[in-house]
């Protein structure tokens, strides 16, 4: 009996050994997904910021809306990368609160391109301006379109991991980027050529439709990762 309390002793002493490594692991994994989600965000907001200033000059001078609404979502983007790296800063990482706020802010830009784009879509339809075809747009939206949905799979995957919903909204409108630039594609290419000028504020009339709807699920909180 003495030999078998004892052995009961140290499998008692053993036991809450174990739990300072176990736990002591799950920080460490998890500041090692911060900083690779932290990593993301920094390439997505430094190409989105180039992808801004090269939409923006060619759909000014091409007066193209849906150039102008594709280089506005990419500013959008890029704050929204913004939001990724402040929730994954100081105390706000875990924060619950933190991470409802950013879904917010996120929700928020769409709301802000949304309706942007759609009143100058609507401006340029019912006005029947003519944009001139753009072949810089065109290059720009061929580029995206394939590379856009390897960042998204990334962060998505990474938001996964941490459970957090924000990363996984902010995934979600990188992968809509990649959308948009098909739309984009196809409405400049329609202009370009064969002369339907419509197709480019219709075209920018689904970039809002697309960033409303994606504003609507990040402010309710959806779209979470499974895990959440």
């Amino acid at each position: 009996m003495p030999e078998q309390s004892a052995a009961l002793t140290k499998l008692g002493e053993t036991r809450p050994l174990t739990v300072p490594v176990l736990s002591g692991r799950a920080p460490a994994e998890r500041a090692r997904l911060e900083r690779r989600t932290r990593l993301l965000a920094w390439v997505g907001i430094g190409w989105h910021v180039v992808e801004f200033a090269i939409a923006l000059a060619a759909g000014l001078a091409a007066s193209s809306i849906a150039l102008i609404g594709f280089g506005a979502d990419s500013l959008i983007e890029a704050l929204a990368g913004g939001v990724v790296l402040w929730l994954f800063t100081g105390k706000r990482r875990g924060s619950r609160s933190a991470e409802r706020r950013a879904q917010q802010l996120i929700a928020a830009s769409f709301f802000l391109l949304a309706g942007y784009v759609g009143v100058e879509a609507l401006r340029t339809l019912v006005n029947a301006d003519h944009p001139d075809a753009s072949w810089i747009g065109i290059g720009l939206a061929a580029f995206t379109a394939p590379t856009m949905p390897l960042l998204a799979y990334a962060k998505r995957r990474l938001g996964n991991q941490l459970h957090s919903a924000a990363t996984v909204k902010e995934a979600a409108q990188t992968q809509l980027c990649a959308y948009l630039s098909i739309a984009l594609l196809l409405g400049l290419g329609a202009n370009a050529l064969a002369g339907w000028w419509w197709a480019d504020p219709l075209t920018a009339l689904v970039i809002a439709a697309v960033a409303l709807k994606e504003g609507r699920e990040s402010w309710r909180g959806e779209g979470c990762c499974d895990a959440c």
